[in-house]
């Protein structure tokens, strides 16, 4: 009985509405409800097959049955309609009254709605979506959405203060820092404080993005994220102080020439123990890993030179997701990365060249593997969202790796090309001593040169190569590398201590008869250089 505005030009949206509002109109005025319409969106995945009316029509009927909007059984429901506006996707409207005049049984309807559109995909041939665990950011209103197309904004405000927010919040250790970042991005920030002056909380607001009154719409930190509200935000550096109460030597913040590659090599050896810790910690433990690791990524993209600055970006904004989850973070424990994180901040924008280059290299590959380790760890887990976004962080990172690795390692695969022939067949003999499970896959590799080079730097600097060499393939996890070589390359160059950009080489193989002269930022025991005693006892001298 209801007029279909889209097929009969006599009706209107009002008429549809008034039919729809009935069960409201005949209560008493005291007893209606102040809000009284529900609403929802139901879309296919771009990629699925053009759903006819019929499949909509059903799919409809499902999820306002599974919402309690209208159970059917016989049970009273409420009045609804579905309206089609494109060939992906549908509205549904209700009215919050039932036809008896009572409230809907609607509790948590959109975790219900999710839970039968999961269904849905699965009978329909559909892409299946990842279900939800409820520690997922609140993503924008369509109010927001539409505003933000108005405006001309890349993205909803909301989403652009949480992205601001969470960099800002990389490797931070007090309030005072915390809040100096947000007004240095730019942002307008509101406090919260008790009787007794202590802080309760935060609110902060884009300067142009006002409501109808002219006023800038601020929004509380936990609005923008779960783990972004002051209280979790003070967890990441009280943890720090209560696990480590005395500052290092080794934790100054480094400054000035070579600022960044230094930062940069910090970040790779964190991110190697990191991964250790992530195979085998405990889960309390991992979890603190794996947010921390999102600081590190926040903080790389926003120092990273322009050609990798769009893929790092991308997957700071893609691990976001995968930063959180149910098991709570034993903060404290992820010391390393939160410090890394910091000295990229501090350390500066780095160049796309040179040692800075090549260490963003180096710390791209390390992190490659540590969010890898923390996607197989989310899958285990059955965390399906955060398994799904870590992988698709991963390929970010790959594609960012290439970008920075291609130079340096060009360089590198050079020089490894103009070694004397009698050092290319003493190199391949200890490879396959070393590694007779991987020497024939690396000898078949374009990167064979590039890790040829490197082999010999490191004798000519003193070390053991065969010792290197078990030592990079012991420390697990080649399996998702697409060149286990380059991934060896960077691991020697850590372990070595090598300057990620290469020295120059004599014909022999040796640096030239003179020691090979190190930045501050890479000499041997450099804070960015810190080796784990097992790396030490592979070398010697």
């Amino acid at each position: 009985m209801s007029p279909d505005p889209g097929r009969d030009p006599n009706a209107t949206l009002n008429d549809l509405a008034q039919l729809l509002d009935q069960p409201v109109m005949a209560l008493a005025g005291h007893a209606r409800p102040a809000k009284h319409v529900w609403h929802t969106s139901v879309r296919a995945d771009p990629g699925d097959r053009i759903l006819s009316d019929e499949e909509w029509a059903g799919i409809a009927r499902r999820i306002v049955a599974a919402t309690g909007i209208d159970p059917g059984d016989g049970q009273p429901g409420c009045r609804w309609a579905a309206v089609r506006h494109a060939d992906d996707h549908i509205h549904i409207v209700a009215t919050l009254v039932t036809e008896d005049g009572h409230r809907p049984d609607d509790y948590r309807s959109g975790a219900r709605a999710q839970a039968e559109a999961r269904l849905i995909e699965k009978e329909l041939g559909l892409r299946q979506v990842a279900p939800g665990d409820g520690t997922a950011a609140q993503r924008p209103t369509s109010a927001e959405r539409h505003k933000a197309e108005r405006q001309g904004r890349e993205r909803p405000a909301r989403e652009e203060l949480r992205e601001t927010v969470r960099r800002a919040v990389a490797g931070v250790t007090s309030e005072e820092e915390f809040f100096d970042r947000l007004a240095a991005a730019g942002l307008l920030i509101r406090t919260r404080a008790a009787p007794s002056g202590d802080l309760l909380g935060y609110k902060v607001a884009l300067p142009d993005d006002l409501n109808k009154d002219g006023e800038p719409v601020f929004y509380p930190g936990a609005r923008l994220a779960p783990d972004l509200s002051l209280p979790r935000i003070r967890e990441r550096w009280t943890g720090d102080t209560r696990n480590d109460p005395a500052p290092r030597p080794e934790d100054a913040v480094r400054t000035g020439l070579g600022a960044p590659a230094g930062a940069r090599r910090t970040t790779a050896s964190a991110a190697w123990q990191a991964v250790m810790l992530v195979w085998q910690g405990d889960d309390a433990v991992v979890a603190a890993h794996i947010a921390a690791a999102g600081e590190v990524l926040d903080a790389l993209a926003k120092t990273s030179a322009a050609h990798t600055r769009r893929e790092l970006r991308d997957a700071a904004t893609a691990f976001e997701r995968a930063s959180r989850s149910h098991i709570r973070a034993a903060r404290g424990h992820d010391r390393e990365l939160r410090q890394a994180a910091r000295e990229l901040v501090h350390g500066g924008p780095a160049l796309g060249r040179g040692e800075d280059g090549a260490t963003t290299a180096m710390a791209i590959d390390m992190l490659f593997f540590l969010i890898t380790a923390a996607a197989h760890w989310h899958a285990k887990k059955g965390h399906a969202q955060q398994a799904e976004a870590a992988a698709r962080t991963a390929e970010h990172l790959r594609t960012a790796y290439q970008a920075a690795a291609a130079q340096p390692l060009g360089v590198l695969y050079q020089r490894g090309r103009r070694l004397s022939r009698p050092m290319l067949q003493r190199q391949t003999m200890l490879l396959r001593e070393a590694l007779p499970q991987l020497a024939e896959q690396i000898l078949a590799e374009p990167g064979w040169y590039a890790l040829a080079a490197t082999i010999a730097e490191a004798e000519a600097a003193g070390h053991d190569p065969a010792a290197l060499l078990t030592a990079a393939v012991e420390r697990r996890e080649l399996d998702t590398a697409d060149s286990v070589s380059d991934v060896l390359v960077w691991r020697l160059r850590r372990t070595a201590d090598l300057p990620a950009d290469a020295s120059p080489l004599s014909e022999n193989g040796t640096t030239g008869g003179q020691p090979t002269t190190r930045t501050t930022a890479t000499r041997p025991n450099a804070p960015g250089s810190r080796r784990s005693g097992e790396e030490t006892s592979a070398k010697t001298r």
